[in-house]
């Protein structure tokens, strides 16, 4: 094993490319209870970025390595006293930060060190690819349908930014379950895509308006669930779109993508139809839900997600990888618009 390691490290709160830099760091020695993965592809995320432009809901101390969340690798070591796994195994990592104190464990990194109990082996059935892309994407889709919103069998469920990532895995997820789906998309040409896919019904905002036609799709017994990526106008859209008592669980804010100014991250409700048709707006923040989760509770989440996964039920796209030397290519790509493969950060057995 080396002693050294590759590593990409922002120095300091900034745009990732002009911040970023690629390193030599000792290779980190596991503690009890812990486990040494080498890492063999790790995603790059929005949230990944917005966390070194200090934009998200927690800032590490810098310098830090970049990734945040997940990857897929080997484990290589074992800290003393360290049960449930073994040398060799392939493993995702999910990456815990510790919420309120930012502390978090880059995955842009060729080893890191990993609490034990929440690795989960993972089948060669699934690609690196696959694998290292689990965590983030797949379970806010569970979660959010499942238990955060709890729509059950023939309930209608109304999203935005239904050609994203999660966006996607929602409309496959509700498919298997039996959940129809209203969808809003902000382009015309994205409509039969979404509906392609399993979409039920699509609302596009381009040309249609967003509560007129959800109360048209919806019918005399209205929508009372609905999850929202967007914010900002169209997320009081949505909420006014609801029928009285209903609920709209907000997890991203697409509609401020670079937003750097925490004021400007707004949802304009209407105060009469919060108080008068008692309906609730709430958050969901996958990191919340992992810091405060017990390692069993986010391990059973997680191999729900693999199941699914390994079943065909949820389809992941295979992401287009990148070492950590095209750092400035694989940002660019994540940042370019409907930019299709995920970039993914991946390394060499021999490097």
């Amino acid at each position: 094993m080396p002693q050294f390691m590759r590593a990409l490290v922002a120095g300091k709160v900034g745009e990732p490319a002009d911040v970023l830099r690629l390193e030599s760091r000792p290779v980190p020695t596991p503690e009890a209870g812990q486990a040494l993965i080498r890492v063999k592809a790790t995603p790059i995320h929005a949230s990944d970025l917005h966390v070194l432009r200090g934009r998200y809901g927690f800032r590490p101390e810098f310098p830090t390595v970049g990734g945040h969340m997940e990857c897929v690798g080997h484990i290589e070591a074992l800290g003393p006293d360290t049960e449930g796994v073994t040398i060799g195994e392939r493993v995702v990592v999910v990456a815990v930060p510790a919420i309120p104190r930012p502390h978090v464990a880059g995955t842009w990194q060729e080893y890191l060190v990993a609490d034990a109990r929440r690795l989960l082996p993972v089948p060669d059935r699934l690609s690196d690819s696959t694998a290292c892309q689990l965590a983030v994407n797949p379970m806010t889709a569970l979660l959010l349908v499942t238990r955060e919103l709890d729509v059950g069998p023939g309930e209608l469920l109304l999203q935005t930014a239904a050609g994203s990532t999660v966006g996607r895995l929602i409309i496959q997820l509700s498919r298997y379950l039996g959940i129809r789906t209203i969808n809003v998309v902000r382009r015309r040409d994205a409509v039969e895509e979404i509906k392609a896919l399993g979409g039920d019904e699509v609302v596009c905002t381009e040309d249609e308006d967003l509560v007129r036609r959800v109360a048209e799709l919806a019918g005399p017994a209205g929508v009372r669930k609905a999850a929202d990526c967007v914010a900002g106008q169209v997320g009081a859209q949505v909420s006014q779109a609801l029928a009285p008592g209903g609920e709209v669980v907000v997890y991203g804010a697409l509609s401020t993508h670079r937003q750097t100014d925490p004021a400007a991250l707004t949802i304009p409700l209407q105060a009469r139809s919060v108080i008068y048709e008692t309906k609730a707006v709430r958050g969901f923040w996958l990191n919340r839900w992992l810091g405060a989760a017990s390692p069993e509770d986010a391990l059973r989440a997680l191999s729900q997600v693999r199941g699914l996964v390994a079943d065909g039920v949820l389809s992941i796209p295979e992401g287009r990888p990148f070492p950590l030397e095209r750092f400035a290519d694989a940002i660019s790509l994540a940042e370019t618009p409907a930019h299709g493969a995920k970039p993914l950060f991946v390394f060499d057995e021999g490097g």
